[in-house]
C-alpha cells in the first residue's frame, strides 16, 4: 500500500512537472498538486513545448512501462487529436538491459538445462533491450545462428503494480473529465492490459510468427524468421538470427540500388494480403520491426521481426470492413453507410441518409487532389470518427487495423513519397475478394461443412415431427437467450408494480363518472361534490402508478 502510494505521487509530481494537469485539471488531485510546477532541467521550459511532447517526455519519464502504454495509446486515433497521437508514436521503448546472469537464470529454469548444454555459443551482451524483454545473440550446437528473447525479471509485477494504477487514474479520469465517457480511459487501460500480458507470452508470439511464415512460405516478398520450438518457453523464444537493411534507412536502400517503389508497392500489399486472405497481421509494423533483405535489388524481400502483437478479425467484421474499403475506393457512399448499418458498428435506427452525407463529407475531397497525395488511411480513420456522432462501436482489433494500415501507408511514402495508395490498394483487395468469397471457394467451405450435414440429416424428419406434434398439441416451449431478457423482466415489474394502482385509480374514476351522471337538478348538490372527490382521488392514484 505505501509503495502505491509513493508511485502515485510521483506520477502525479511527473504529470504535474509537464503542465499536465492543464489536461487533467477537473481532477481534484491535479488542482492541488499545480503548486508542484517545475521545469524540465536541460530542456527549453516545459511551458514552450506542444501538449504531444509533454506526455512524451512525461511518459518516458514515469518508466518503460508508460512508455509501451503511450505506444498503445497512440493507436486510438478514434479518441486522440492527431498531435498527441503522432508525438506518442514515435515514443521508443528501449531501456537499460538486465544483467546477463540474470537472463542465463531465466533460460536455464525455462529450459531445464545449463546453457553452456543449450548452446555452443551465448553472448552476454544483450543486441536489444526494451520494456517487456531482451535479445541476445547465440550459436546452436547444429551451428546456426540464432537470437534468444528473454522476458525480464519481475516484469509480470511490476505491470500488475502500474496497470492497478493506471485503472485508478483512468476511472479519476472518466469520472472528473468532461471528455471521460467519450475518452472511456479505462476501457483503453483495460485494452493496454490485454495486449501487454498477451506480449509477456513467448510462446504466444512464437505461435504467431510460425503462423505468419507459414502463410508466406513460399513467398519471396516476406521473410519470417524460423521458431525453434523445442528452446521456446513461456519466457524464453529462440529464432533464427537474420540480417538486413533497416527499412528507415533509405540513404543505405539507395545506395545498395533497391527500387524502392517496388518495396513500397509490396509492403502496402503485404498489408492486405496479411488482413483479408489469411486474417491474421502483424499488428506493430513501425520501421524498427522490418529489415530489407537487398540481395537482390530489384525484387526486393521484406523481413518482418517482433511478433508480440498480431491481429485478426471476426469473420463478419473482416468481410464488412473489406466491403467499407472496396465502397470508399469505388466512392459508393451510400453504400458505406448500409454496410456500417449491416454490420451492426452502428444502431439499427440510424438514417442511412444522413451517414451517407456525412460519409460523402469525409471522403469526396480526398478524390479532388492527386490520390498520390491522399492517405486513404487518414480517409478511413476520420469516417470512423465522423460515424461516432451516429454511436459508432469498434472492437480493438479495428482499432489495431487503422494503427497498422497508418504504418504501412506511412513507410510506403517515405520509401516512394510518389507511391499512390488506392493504385495499389483497389486491384489487390479486389482480387482478394473474388478468391476468398467467389464461387470456387464458397463450393470448397460447402464441400467441407457437407459431410457433417449429412450425418445429422437422418435426425431431421424425427426433430421436424416432433415440433410438429407439440405444436399441435398446445405444448411447445419457445426458449429466448437474450441480453434483453433482463430489460423486459424489469419491465414487467414495473408493468405489474402499476397493475393495482391502475385498477385502483380506473374504480375511483369510473365511480366519479358514475355518480356525475346523476349529478342533475334537484340532486346535484347531493352527488357532485363525491363525484368530484372519486375522480380527483382516481386521477392522483393514476399518476403515482404511471410514476412508480
Amino acid at each position: 500500500m505505501i509503495r502505491h502510494s509513493l508511485r502515485l505521487v510521483s506520477i502525479v509530481l511527473t504529470l504535474t512537472r509537464y503542465r499536465l494537469d492543464d489536461l487533467l485539471a477537473d481532477i481534484p488531485v491535479f488542482r492541488i498538486a499545480r503548486t508542484a510546477r517545475l521545469v524540465t532541467w536541460g530542456r527549453k521550459p516545459v511551458a514552450e513545448l506542444d501538449r504531444g511532447t509533454r506526455i512524451r517526455l512525461a511518459l518516458q519519464d514515469l518508466g518503460p512501462i508508460y512508455v509501451k502504454f503511450g505506444q498503445i495509446l497512440s493507436t486510438r486515433r478514434d479518441l486522440l487529436p492527431p498531435d498527441i497521437a503522432d508525438e506518442l508514436a514515435g515514443l521508443q521503448d528501449a531501456v537499460a538491459p538486465f544483467p546477463s546472469d540474470q537472463a542465463r537464470a531465466i533460460i536455464e529454469q525455462q529450459l531445464g538445462k545449463p546453457v553452456s548444454e543449450l548452446f555452443a555459443e551465448f553472448e552476454d551482451q544483450p543486441l536489444a533491450s526494451a520494456s517487456i524483454a531482451q535479445v541476445h545473440g547465440a550459436r546452436l550446437n547444429s551451428g546456426e545462428s540464432v537470437v534468444v528473447k528473454v522476458v525480464r525479471p519481475g516484469i509480470d509485477e511490476q505491470i500488475q503494480r502500474d496497470l492497478t494504477l493506471l485503472k485508478s487514474l483512468g476511472a479519476l479520469v472518466r469520472r472528473f473529465h468532461p471528455e471521460g465517457d467519450r475518452i472511456r480511459p479505462d476501457d483503453i487501460v483495460r485494452e493496454f492490459g490485454r495486449v501487454i500480458h498477451n506480449e509477456l507470452d513467448m510462446q504466444a508470439e512464437a505461435a504467431n510468427a510460425s503462423l505468419i511464415r507459414r502463410n508466406f512460405e513460399n513467398s519471396n516478398e516476406l521473410y519470417i524468421p524460423a521458431i525453434y520450438w523445442q528452446l521456446t518457453a513461456s519466457r524464453v523464444m529462440v529464432m533464427e538470427r537474420v540480417s538486413g537493411i533497416p527499412v528507415r534507412d533509405i540513404p543505405e536502400l539507395k545506395r545498395r540500388g533497391v527500387d524502392l517503389e517496388v518495396l513500397a508497392r509490396r509492403g502496402v500489399r503485404l498489408f492486405y494480403t496479411q488482413v483479408f486472405r489469411d486474417n491474421l497481421f502483424h499488428a506493430d509494423m513501425h520501421p524498427g520491426n522490418i529489415l530489407v533483405d537487398a540481395s537482390n535489388p530489384a525484387d526486393p524481400t521484406l523481413i518482418a521481426l517482433d511478433f508480440g502483437i498480431v491481429g485478426s478479425l471476426l469473420p463478419n467484421d473482416l468481410y464488412y470492413i473489406g466491403e467499407n474499403f472496396l465502397a470508399i475506393f469505388n466512392r459508393e457512399y451510400r453504400r458505406v453507410a448500409e454496410l456500417h448499418v449491416e454490420a451492426g458498428w452502428v444502431p439499427p435506427d440510424t438514417r442511412i441518409d444522413e451517414l451517407e452525407a456525412a460519409t460523402r463529407t469525409v471522403c469526396e475531397p480526398a478524390f479532388t487532389r492527386p490520390l498520390e497525395e491522399v492517405s486513404f488511411a487518414e480517409t478511413v480513420i476520420s469516417l470512423f470518427q465522423v460515424a461516432r456522432r451516429f454511436k459508432l462501436t469498434l472492437q480493438p482489433q479495428l482499432i489495431m487495423l487503422q494503427k497498422t494500415l497508418l504504418n504501412i501507408e506511412g513507410m510506403g511514402r517515405d520509401l516512394y513519397p510518389r507511391l499512390n495508395i488506392w493504385e495499389v490498394a483497389k486491384p489487390e483487395l479486389e482480387g482478394i475478394y473474388r478468391e476468398r468469397y467467389g464461387l470456387p471457394r464458397t463450393a470448397e467451405k460447402i464441400g467441407r461443412q457437407l459431410p457433417g450435414l449429412l450425418a445429422r440429416s437422418p435426425e431431421v424428419p424425427h426433430l421436424v415431427f416432433e415440433a410438429l406434434k407439440l405444436a399441435s398439441t398446445g405444448k411447445l416451449r419457445t426458449r429466448i437467450d437474450s441480453s434483453d431478457l433482463e430489460q423486459l423482466g424489469q419491465a414487467v415489474g414495473r408493468h405489474n408494480r402499476r397493475l393495482p394502482g391502475a385498477i385502483l385509480a380506473a374504480g375511483f374514476i369510473i365511480a366519479g363518472a358514475v355518480l356525475a351522471g346523476y349529478a342533475v337538478p334537484p340532486i346535484a348538490l347531493d352527488y357532485s361534490l363525491p363525484a368530484i372527490t372519486s375522480l380527483l382521488v382516481g386521477l392522483a392514484v393514476a399518476w403515482r402508478a404511471l410514476r412508480s
